[in-house]
């Protein structure tokens, strides 16, 4: 019995021999990942893998100055039509609200000179140069107070288009609102708007004569009186 038991160890001892010559791989045991540590230690941390890239975000393609161009001329046109939604489109896809037409005419400025206050809006919301000038070198505000727009005015007075600027025929925004219309109460509102922004009423025309002497010659009582007060207030 002795023997046989002997026989069975030995057989069993070049079996586990044979599991373990080359080609063969031990599993690790669990306390293998910490070989190494003293006790007390704290095994490190398992370096996470890395994240994976996303692809770069496509930026839009830039429009050739040729495709530029022609998109602004389509919002000057859209401009001009006083269509609203239209404009609000050609903002959108890239129009330049300060783009000028062969006439020196912007989106923004004709909708100031022309009273399209949703236009004029849409324009300001989206970057119009406020002190930019028209083929006469005036503002917006200049033919806006001419043509007595009364809202269009208050419009750009908020938006700080400069009161006192004087256009190459030498007349400012108030000068324009008394030489150039009928002194009703239009332009009266347009006047008392102007005084109130700051518009100085001792700047001369081109003949040398303020904005009350115009006033005065041409018989707008009303305006003259407005004027006045405005200078004794």
């Amino acid at each position: 019995m002795a023997g046989i038991r002997n026989l069975v160890l030995v057989g069993a001892a070049v079996l586990g021999l044979m599991s373990c010559g080359p080609g063969t791989e031990r599993p690790l045991r669990p306390e293998s990942a910490t070989a190494g540590i003293t006790p007390g230690q704290q095994a490190p941390p398992l370096t996470p893998p890395a994240p994976l890239l996303s692809s770069p975000a496509t930026a839009p393609p830039v429009p050739s100055r040729e495709a530029q161009a022609a998109l602004d001329q389509r919002l000057i046109q859209a401009a001009k039509a006083n269509d609203v939604g239209e404009v609000a489109e050609l903002i959108r896809a890239g129009g330049n609200v300060n783009a000028k037409d062969t006439i020196q005419d912007s989106a923004f400025l004709y909708a100031g000179a022309e009273g399209l206050n949703e236009v004029l809006r849409l324009t300001l919301a989206n970057g119009a140069d406020v002190s930019s000038t028209n083929r006469y070198g005036g503002t917006a505000l200049i033919p806006a107070s001419e043509h007595g727009h009364v809202e269009t005015v208050r419009i750009l007075l908020e938006a700080r288009v400069p009161v006192n600027h004087v256009n190459s025929l030498g007349w400012t925004s108030l000068q324009e609102a008394i030489l150039l219309n009928n002194g009703g109460p239009r332009q009266q509102d347009v006047v008392r708007q102007l005084l109130a922004a700051g518009a100085d009423p001792t700047i001369p025309d081109p003949q040398g004569r303020t904005a009350l002497e115009n006033a005065h010659r041409l018989g707008f009582a009303e305006i003259v009186n407005i004027i006045q007060t405005g200078r004794n207030e």
